[in-house]
């Protein structure tokens, strides 16, 4: 199989895995409060540049099912690509997961804040917890797999 072919197959079963995590796990990913599982992906573009759209694929459609509708879809897109972005460009595993914890915390705690009438701090304050609950205690023990299999080799 040629190296772009998997790289596709690879992003798009990323963004599968985003969406269905998501949709299954759906009282836990939407609303102010929330642990969003599938967060712990967003630590994948430290091993493979092609999570970075599949991330960002996956949220959007996951986004589609929440219930927040366009606001939600978009920028809640908007910021998990911007983590992954930045999760990539990291340097290191912690920087990497302290990312989509920062972001999320305050792009998706503004939202849902004008969203749900949550105060904007208690909002990022929801949301930025459920993310280093995603980032550090699923994330980074993921990514540490995946670094000792051959799942990590980038290709």
């Amino acid at each position: 199989m040629s190296s772009n072919i998997l790289k596709i197959a690879r992003g798009a079963a990323i963004a599968a895995i985003y969406a269905a995590v998501t949709i299954i796990f759906h009282p836990l990913s939407y609303g102010p409060v929330q642990v969003r599982i599938s967060e712990a992906l967003t630590l994948l573009p430290c091993l493979w540049v092609e999570a970075i759209p599949g991330l960002f694929i996956g949220c959007v459609i996951a986004n589609i099912f929440g219930g927040y509708g366009p606001l939600d879809i978009f920028l809640g897109g908007a910021a998990t690509l911007i983590a992954a972005v930045m999760s990539y460009l990291a340097g290191n595993r912690i920087l990497a997961a302290a990312a989509p914890v920062a972001i999320n915390a305050v792009i998706v705690g503004s939202y849902l804040s004008f969203l749900t009438g949550t105060p904007i701090a208690l909002s990022a304050l929801y949301v930025g917890f459920g993310e280093a609950v995603a980032c550090l205690a699923l994330g980074l023990p993921l990514l540490r797999y995946l670094e000792k299999t051959n799942f990590s080799r980038k290709k």
